[in-house]
């Protein structure tokens, strides 16, 4: 299993740090792993924009947008 701790920490913690997507740098605010209810079964990375899946072996899964919402 990929220690997410070992590739993702440095972008929370260090403000220089940045996770490129479609070429824009986009900063880091959490990460974790996914299941299917059973079992890990990948992991996923939040940016301020954006949530990406990936598969245990790092695979890109996909892309979702996050929205916004208004207070």
């Amino acid at each position: 299993m990929i220690n997410l701790d070992t590739i993702y920490q440095d972008y929370l913690h260090r403000g220089d740090k940045k996770f490129r997507i479609d070429g824009i740098e986009e900063r880091v605010i959490a990460y974790g792993y996914t299941d299917d209810g059973k079992d890990i079964d990948g992991y996923y990375v939040t940016t301020r924009n954006h949530t990406l899946y990936f598969c245990k072996q790092g695979g890109f899964k996909r892309k979702e947008k996050l929205t916004t919402v208004e207070r």
